[in-house]
């Protein structure tokens, strides 16, 4: 497929697939019989997600949705969209098993020498992040404080990659769950001490979906000083990080243990 490089993104976006060779007999294939088969984690707002009020491929919205919609229009076939779990995402691409994958796939190297990747599409953020809980913002500061820290991600992320890169072992326990927001919530309930992210800030599609789960549970979630974490921001980086408490009228009790 030398004009279909799958999809990807996560922070450094990019679109990824096969071999030259096996890609052009592909590409003959897939306007053979009509349609081109993409693999996504539909978990990742605004770059995949779900709408609740469609079905079918319908429901699977998002930037990354619009990219593969348009590879599938200039190709003249129809987009099948499957969604996975992030690391079946890649293994089903590099394995052949679909046409293309859009996810949110981050550049690296391991993934480029497994699989085709496009030009980077999209970039932002820097370094790494901490998610801890109020009363440990103080405490993990740095990869050295991880020494007595749980620490979790999620599982074939970029994030796991920099974690065995930087951190390598040195914390008292590693954890991986199958997405992000399984990340934040075992930190707001204590079944985790730090999750580990790239990039230092985190931007309002990062926590909308956790914000809906902690509200629909009946508790509290603003930002650091208790301000509401309004949507549709001109900046959309949550530069007063994010909290959770128990109780909403306790959402400016700073000393919560249960607050991020």
């Amino acid at each position: 497929m030398a004009a279909i490089l799958a999809g990807v993104a996560c922070l450094t976006m990019s679109l990824t697939s096969c071999g030259k060779k096996e890609s052009d007999d592909r590409l003959e294939a897939i306007r053979a019989r009509g349609y081109i088969e993409m693999c996504t984690e539909p978990y990742f707002a605004p770059y995949e997600f779900i709408d609740p009020t469609k079905t079918g491929d319908e429901q699977y919205r998002g930037v990354d949705i619009e990219i593969a919609n348009y590879i599938a229009d200039k190709l003249g076939v129809e987009l099948r969209i499957t969604p996975l779990d992030f690391t079946a995402v890649l293994a089903g691409v590099a394995d052949g098993k679909y046409d293309i994958a859009i996810s949110a796939i981050a550049y690296a190297p391991s993934r480029a020498e497994a699989m085709r990747l496009s030009d980077v599409y999209y970039s932002a953020g820097t370094g790494y992040g901490f998610v801890v809980r109020t009363e440990d913002a103080d405490k993990y500061t740095d990869i050295a404080s991880l020494a007595d820290a749980v620490v979790i991600t999620q599982s074939g992320s970029v994030q796991e990659a920099l974690y065995n890169q930087y951190v390598g072992g040195a914390c008292k326990e590693f954890k991986l769950v199958a997405n992000m927001t399984d990340a934040y919530l075992a930190v707001a309930e204590g079944k985790a001490d730090v999750h580990y992210r790239y990039g230092a800030f985190m931007k309002e599609w990062d926590t909308a979906g956790m914000e809906i789960l902690c509200k629909e549970a009946g508790a509290s979630f603003t930002d650091v000083h208790g301000a509401p974490l309004c949507a549709n921001r001109a900046d959309p980086v949550n530069r007063n990080g994010f909290r959770i408490l128990n109780a909403p009228e306790s959402a400016l009790d700073t000393t919560s243990a249960d607050a991020l």
